[in-house]
């Protein structure tokens, strides 16, 4: 038995630390926090101190007992999770539930795994800090007491199965108020005059006038003024100036940056960085701060003079600019500066590169350049066309990186040739180009991540969480529209004539976007309506500094709890008694059939329109909006478009077809078939011929392409990508096929490897029962039977499960038959957050 046990929360970091640590060290994990709140009540002294009722999970309780087990017979327990506020709190937690022995027990931190910071965190161990404990436990009872008590008044009031949360809640808000600002944007048109010259030496480049035109005929008016002009170089002007590397990664920066340059979202981001940083790749990823250590700062210095030269080094120190940052954290940073690239998982790869590159950028010299601005001259006017380049003499930074931008206008500026004061210049064209001015641009994660920052809303551990808990509840999604066509008109000066052309482009892209759903809108107006103080972006951003302030032993945190609830828990009582119900109506208009009413609301099973209202004896008509509708922005004729649906098209083959729109998009019913229409096509648009073409195009994509063991192989493109059906199961299509023309020999290796797989990844089958137990994502098993699955968590070990065990884990999953007896209506309790 090892004299010393050493506690860290991911199996990936234990296996990372067991390798620097000898025989007398052994390293486990708490596979994450092992109490937590529970799942079924608020428990939260709400009336008393708000001391938390901690409890350790059923998940859970194979790893405490395996942990006091092994703590028992230790000599030294070092407790090693991360150095952060939530770290600090499971290593709370685990001296807490596990009983330790505090004369046997210290907290170590370290902020990259790497031998030489572990041996150093084990020669310098210290207590637990308890402000930081005491500032996790004030955010998790705030969120907890703020979600629980908010979510039932949506209930009522709303829907049911809504949530809400203090930031979650805020970063939708946020979305909802930027998508207001387009939708309430009126585009003004302005024509955009640009030129081509050349040089004496026959060189080419583009200038610009700095001004632009309001009507055509104004554009048109000045073109014709250069018609008969001759143009000359009226001034130019060299300058030297500097650009400066931006400052390493912080976390949020980190997110922003992968999505710009990787298109990673921000909880990809932070799993890949997780991966790096438990392999001992990377420092510690949740992290505020811009500094380097000088250790850091020395080791960059060694590899750029070894690897770009002694004129490429520059050792800076950054000032980080965020509030409240926590803890005194490193930027994150390779462990090891010497090592450019790595040989792991793709994406994981290309994020080590990104963190290198940014790092040892940061610590190069500034790139040097020399910027020239052109002015152009007219002999028939006195406007000036301006033309700008860049020419870069001293690469410096650049060599290894540049950082992205969110800004969607940015032009490059080029370089320009060479030329001098009073040369000639011959004009090649100049356009005038409509230009429209542009509404806001919706927010990417990236972009949201940065807004959140600035206005100092959350914190980096709390972004990514967020940012799918505001998508899984379907307050937001991520927009799939590909935009519309918009005509402009383009005047064009060639060889002294004036030519005017129509031309398209297209506005309005909303691909990859966070849009608003509907409900996200309802949501956010109902909250703002009667909790505006929960929802106010100061507010928010206040309490983490009150966080920050508990973490520096300033404040207690009880004492914040109590001055919070006193005002919030009255003004919930009072919107759950007053307040009226929300639906985001809106009325449109009137039926000209039948003189009622048309409104669009939110319904029991989503947004729809009403003829009529409840109050007339007449039944009211409904019908659902279509997926790529919105309460606030569809039109009194869109809406009654909606009411000839479902359309009855007529008949094909003996069976009935009709066209109609369903939760997923329009659609075909041919018979008990339905068939998507293709994107962006209007189910009311849809005649008997068009259908016709459908049913034949999927009869055809539904045909086997082959048969392997006298059973039919067909293929198609699913959610998740090509695949193929054999034997009732779905066969992934990775890219080493060719896709189109897959072969006899590609189809059977398909089935085969799947096959295989199959039978890898079953560790028991109890066919008499029909009870299987396999190998499932993320390291973990599942016990299945039929449509029950029990997933097992990391911990347990299947490999000496009896079919006893087994047969007990599916009878605590399955659904409980009902009893004749009347059941009575319990209580509805508020769902975990």
């Amino acid at each position: 038995m090892a004299k010393n046990l050493v506690i860290v929360e991911s199996p990936a970091k234990a296996k990372t630390i067991e390798k620097f640590l000898g025989k007398d060290f052994k390293v486990e994990s708490s596979f994450g926090h092992i109490a937590d709140l529970p799942s079924k009540e608020l428990g939260v002294d709400v009336e008393g101190d708000f001391m938390p009722k901690y409890e350790v999970s059923k998940d859970k309780k194979a790893v405490v007992k395996k942990l006091k087990d092994l703590a028992k017979n230790a000599d030294m327990i070092w407790l090693a999770s991360d150095e952060d506020r939530e770290g600090e709190a499971i290593a709370w937690h685990l001296a807490e539930t596990l009983d330790l022995d505090k004369a046997k027990t210290k907290r170590i931190v370290f902020h990259e795994i790497t031998k030489s910071a572990i041996l150093k965190a084990i020669e310098n161990p210290r207590d637990i800090d308890y402000h930081l404990v005491d500032a996790q436990q004030a955010r998790r009872v705030l969120d907890r007491i703020v979600g629980y008590e908010l979510s039932p008044v949506l209930w009522r009031k709303v829907k049911g199965g809504l949530s809400a949360g203090r930031v979650q809640s805020v970063s939708v808000r946020l979305i909802v108020e930027r998508e207001r600002e387009i939708q309430d944007f009126v585009p003004e048109a302005s024509y955009r005059i640009d030129a081509e010259f050349s040089n004496e030496e026959g060189q080419t480049f583009k200038a610009k006038l700095p001004k632009t035109f309001n009507t055509k005929e104004e554009a048109y008016k000045f073109l014709e003024s250069n018609a008969s002009a001759s143009f000359k170089v009226a001034d130019l002007e060299k300058k030297p100036a500097k650009k400066s590397p931006a400052a390493p990664f912080t976390t949020s920066t980190l997110q922003q940056e992968a999505s710009r340059k990787l298109y990673f979202s921000v909880l990809k981001t932070m799993t890949m960085a997780q991966r790096l940083y438990e392999a001992g790749l990377i420092t510690y990823m949740r992290t505020d701060s811009v500094n380097l250590s000088d250790d850091a700062r020395n080791a960059a210095k060694v590899e750029i003079e070894s690897a770009f030269g002694k004129t490429y080094s520059k050792s800076r120190n950054y000032k980080g600019k965020s509030k409240g940052a926590q803890e005194a954290h490193e930027a994150i940073r390779p462990t090891d500066f010497s090592r450019h690239s790595v040989d792991i998982d793709r994406d994981q790869a290309r994020l080590y590169d990104l963190i290198w590159k940014r790092a040892i950028a940061s610590q190069m010299s500034d790139a040097e350049l020399e910027r020239t601005n052109v002015k152009i001259s007219a002999s028939t006017h006195k406007e000036l066309f301006s033309a700008n380049g860049e020419v870069i003499t001293f690469d410096g930074f650049l060599k290894v990186y540049l950082e992205g931008t969110d800004d969607e206008d940015s032009e490059q500026e080029g370089m320009l040739p060479a030329m001098k004061t009073n040369e000639t210049l011959l004009n090649n064209y100049i356009t005038a180009t409509e230009r429209y001015t542009r509404p806001p641009y919706r927010y990417t994660e990236a972009s949201l991540v940065k807004q959140l920052e600035e206005l100092g809303i959350g914190r980096p551990s709390t972004y990514a969480p967020t940012i799918s808990t505001i998508q899984n509840r379907n307050y937001v999604e991520k927009g799939s529209v590909e935009g519309a066509e918009r005509k402009y008109s383009q005047l064009t000066l060639k060889k002294g004539t004036v030519k005017d052309k129509e031309l398209t482009e297209k506005v309005g892209s909303d691909k990859g976007k966070l849009v608003p759903t509907d409900i996200g809108m309802i949501v956010t107006d109902f909250l703002v309506n009667h909790f505006e103080s929960i929802l106010d972006y100061n507010f928010t951003a206040k309490v983490e500094d009150e966080f920050d302030d508990i973490a520096e032993g300033k404040v207690n945190w009880t004492t914040m709890m109590k001055d919070f609830y006193k005002t919030f828990h009255p003004q919930v009582e009072d919107v759950q008694e007053n307040a009226e119900r929300e639906s985001g109506e809106r009325v449109l208009g009137t039926d000209p059939k039948t003189g009622r009413q048309v409104s669009v609301r939110l319904g029991k099973f989503g947004p729809m329109v009403q003829i009529g209202t409840v109050e007339e004896e007449e039944k009211p008509q409904f019908a659902s909006l279509s997926p790529d509708q919105q309460l606030n922005s569809i039109t009194f004729e869109e809406a009654m478009d909606l009411f000839q649906l479902p359309k009855d098209l007529g008949t094909y083959e003996g069976e009935q077809i009709e066209v109609n729109n369903g939760r997923f998009g329009p659609y075909v019913k041919f018979g008990k078939k339905f068939i998507s229409l293709p994107p962006g096509v209007d189910a009311l648009s849809v005649e008997l011929e068009d259908a016709i073409e459908l049913i034949k195009e999927k009869k055809k994509a539904d045909a086997p392409i082959y048969t392997y063991k006298q059973l039919p192989v067909i293929k198609g493109k699913g959610r998740f990508g090509p695949f193929i059906k054999w034997n009732n199961t779905f066969i992934n299509v990775n890219k080493k096929y060719d896709w189109d023309s897959l072969s006899d020999k590609d189809i059977e290796e398909l089935i085969e490897d799947k096959i295989q797989k199959d039978k890898d990844k079953l560790i028991h089958h109890w066919e008499a029962d029909g009870i299987k137990v396999e190998k499932a994502r993320w390291g973990r098993h599942t016990v299945t039977k039929g449509k029950t699955k029990v997933e097992l968590d990391k911990s347990v070990d299947v490999s000496k499960m009896t079919l006893e065990e087994a047969i007990a884990l599916i009878d605590s999953k399955a659904p409980k038959k009902k009893t004749t007896k009347k059941a009575t209506k319990k209580k509805a309790t508020p769902k975990k957050k």
